[in-house]
């Protein structure tokens, strides 16, 4: 059997370890492994990793020490192509002529719903790794890179608690997550940061201010608000709102975006990184399809990927009175 490997979106911090796990556990199989470069447009434009030796395959070496890299030796990018019908027949006509019989691709919401929507046009198996920071995918407890991506936050935000409390100033972080507010509640926690703002509970900037006036009254010389990049008009306009409604405390805002999706990842990530990969191959040589493989209470499992995609995963809302009780 022949299974073609890509990642596709943004990278995630454990793509690599993934890659790693899908090739080895393939080889060991007897399998053969292509991966394609830059996502789905490595499939339109038969764009193949070539290795040292010069061949169009991955082979157990060729995935030797790249478990500890971030980022991703096949490299990712975004397909409009593929996004259109047109596209993705395109691409299920290609991968036919190239003799290849199953499909894993690494990536998020945009990833998985087209390797679903790839599924419905082409013949060949796909189980997708759920490869994202955002953590927005349903049926699996994490997504890889997420747990990486909120440890660089965190590290981040400690760094700017000092310069906040020498200046008794307030830091207003803006953290990745257009729709999702998981990297930004579980930094606010981790971090111990006063106001966190994410997309799935917007909150009245009057209030907030009432909240930062009593924390000054209470002798606090330094605050820390973590904002999701898609709340609202983002950070700059928080900035602004908090500034009209009397903030006690002097602003200034930094956005870390992509800084967030690079770095080695974490040994959590690594593992579930394997873990997938690893539950990926073996739905495949089991006859699934349409899957994604991600982990429930420590399991590997697979979940349809119509599921997976199906809107956004909500955040908890016990995390969310979490932090309005240690932030007071």
């Amino acid at each position: 059997m022949q299974i073609g490997i890509l990642c596709s979106g943004g990278d995630a911090p454990g793509m690599n370890a993934c890659l790693r796990a899908i090739v080895r556990t393939a080889v060991s199989e007897g399998h053969e492994i292509v991966g394609f470069m830059d996502g789905y447009q490595g499939i339109l434009n038969q764009d193949f990793y070539v290795g040292s030796v010069g061949a169009n395959r991955l082979f157990m070496r060729t995935v030797s020490g790249i478990v500890k890299n971030g980022g991703t030796i096949l490299h990712s990018s975004r397909c409009p192509e593929f996004a259109t019908p047109e596209g993705t027949q395109k691409a299920a006509e290609i991968l036919d002529k190239l003799g290849v019989d199953a499909l894993i691709p690494i990536g998020g919401n945009g990833t998985l719903t087209g390797a679903h929507e790839l599924g419905k046009v082409w013949k060949g198996q796909i189980i997708g790794c759920p490869g994202t920071i955002d953590n927005d995918l349903n049926g699996t407890d994490f997504t890889i890179g997420f747990k990486t991506a909120v440890q660089t936050a965190v590290e981040a935000v400690d760094k700017l608690r000092d310069t906040a409390s020498s200046h008794h100033r307030m830091f207003l972080v803006e953290l990745m997550g257009r729709h999702c507010g998981f990297i930004t509640l579980h930094t606010a926690i981790a971090a111990g940061c006063e106001v966190a703002c994410i997309p799935e509970a917007p909150l009245n900037v009057e209030e907030v201010v009432e909240k930062l006036e009593d924390l000054k009254k209470r002798g606090k010389t330094s605050i820390i608000t973590v904002v999701a990049e898609g709340y609202q008009d983002g950070v700059l306009a928080l900035q602004n709102k908090l500034k009209e409604a009397g903030c006690p405390y002097p602003m200034r805002s930094v956005v870390l975006g992509h800084l967030l999706r690079g770095g080695d990842p974490c040994p959590d990530d690594r593992i579930l990184a394997a873990q997938t990969g690893n539950m990926a191959v073996r739905g495949i040589l089991a006859g699934e399809t349409d899957k994604m493989a991600g982990v429930q209470n420590n399991q590997p499992v697979l979940v349809p990927l119509e599921e997976a995609i199906q809107g956004h995963r909500e955040v908890p809302k016990d995390l969310i009175q979490l932090l309005d009780k240690v932030s007071r």
